[in-house]
């Protein structure tokens, strides 16, 4: 075998500089040199990022704590039924933080709290289109558009709720609102008790259940209802309403107006509640009484007509003409279609001898409401309101079915509800027969 041919040793020359520094010498060094940098690059972040990491710690543990003290505050203001206040503090959040379903959940009661359907149903809609799939809060919801009349909307909320999550009460008092405003009460009824029997500690579907109970006039177990949701939640004002519409009904107007008291202690933002205990009040020849406490309700809500409806009738059943007119003159501004308003300006004028102008206002009322029997202004003035009437009754009365033997209580008509501030397309005090209307909240 041929070996290969033998390879000369290789001898690597080294170039030397004029300083006497040979090549592998200078690189060499230079690798020297970087080593020594990256080791005092090392120590220096070694030494420096623990406290940028400490700082940036602390500072987003303070923007953090600012963020839920911020929301606690606005909680608490609406756990409180400051709900002006609740809605200022939440709506000043950062905006990833306002749109967010909670939040959002928080202001839509708000405004329920506050009667401001339009807004509420505005704010939970919102919060549908953020979150879809929630749960929480949307019993609020349903109630506002039962409150709007909205049924296909509503229709709608109750399917995909009971389609998302059959175990919870929310869905199925939904689906309890539905039908009722389809007026379908005993279905109505047994959904509200199949939220129960989900949840028996909720106390919403106790209270809705109790309202259903009374438009069928099964007042025992309504009152067994609200007794229950007091049970579940103390504090739950809507229940202690519905207790002091049911003793006002039954003419137990010392009871009525004990409850009414209890509800205003937990929510003294409420000019209903203050409306009805002054109604209650007049009802107990309190009549002064009556006066100082809608005052008050209409220093809260200057815009409620039921208050103003109310205080009108306490003016005139004391022979106060010319006050009750110009509270009438200043309602008729705020609901200018509503036929009791007008009819009751004619009583007044009737009283003060001015017969043209009193048949020219039972004219109105009558062109508003020909029938006299409109589920949303079918109302008369109570007899309580009104002393007794010796002249004749003219034409027009006659026709409108206004004598008082035939008259139904104005606040009865209120039925068990808390939302005297309705919007402007419902007229609030007439619309609110125990037959048509019964949510406090």
């Amino acid at each position: 075998m041929k070996f290969p041919p033998k390879i000369p040793n290789r001898k690597t020359k080294t170039k030397t500089n004029k300083g006497g520094i040979t090549q592998p010498n200078i690189n060499d060094s230079l690798e020297i040199t970087k080593l020594d940098s990256s080791i005092i690059s090392e120590g220096k972040i070694s030494t420096i990022t623990p406290q940028i990491q400490a700082f940036n710690l602390q500072k987003a543990a303070a923007g953090l704590m600012s963020l839920l003290r911020e929301m606690g505050k606005g909680y608490l203001a609406l756990c409180s039924y400051n709900c002006k206040e609740a809605i200022n503090i939440l709506s000043h959040l950062p905006s990833h933080h306002y749109n967010t379903g909670w939040v959002l959940c928080q202001i839509g009661r708000a405004y329920f709290e506050l009667s401001e359907y339009m807004q509420a149903e505005r704010i939970f809609s919102e919060v549908r289109r953020i979150e879809n799939y929630r749960v929480e809060g949307m019993e609020i919801y349903s109630t506002t558009l039962w409150h709007l009349q909205k049924d296909v909307a509503l229709s709608v909320l109750s399917k995909d709720l009971t389609d998302m999550d059959k175990n919870s009460p929310e869905a199925w008092c939904a689906a309890g609102n539905c039908f009722s405003l389809q007026r379908e009460h005993d279905i109505a009824i047994k959904f509200f008790q199949r939220a129960i029997q989900v949840d028996p500690n909720y106390a919403y579907a106790y209270t809705l259940l109790g309202h259903e109970f009374v438009l069928t006039e099964e007042l025992d177990k309504a009152l067994a209802c609200f007794r229950n949701a007091i049970r579940v939640n103390p504090r739950h004002y809507n229940a202690w309403y519905g207790l002091g519409m049911i003793y006002y009904k039954q003419e137990k107007f010392s009871l009525a107006e004990m409850h009414f008291q209890k509800a205003l202690d937990i929510n003294p933002q409420s000019s209903v509640l203050l409306c009805h205990i002054g109604v209650v009040q007049h009802a107990l020849k309190k009549s002064e009484k009556a006066l100082d406490t809608l005052n008050k309700a209409i220093v809260i809500d200057p815009k409620n007509p039921l208050c103003k409806f109310h205080r009108a009738s306490v003016l005139f059943a004391n022979e106060k003409y010319k006050s009750a007119l110009q509270e009438l003159e200043e309602l008729k501004q705020i609901v200018p279609k509503e036929s009791l308003v007008y009819f009751l300006i004619g009583k007044v004028y009737k009283k003060l001898g001015q017969t043209h102008l009193a048949l020219m206002n039972f004219s109105w009322a009558m062109d508003l409401d020909p029938k006299g029997a409109n589920n949303q202004i079918k109302e008369a003035i109570d007899k309580r309101y009104l002393p007794d009437d010796e002249e004749p009754i003219t034409q027009e009365e006659q026709i409108m079915g206004t004598d008082e033997s035939q008259e139904s209580s104005m606040t009865d008509a209120d039925d068990t509800q808390l939302h005297a501030a309705e919007s402007s397309s419902r007229m609030v005090f007439a619309s609110a027969r125990w037959n048509n209307k019964r949510r406090c909240l």
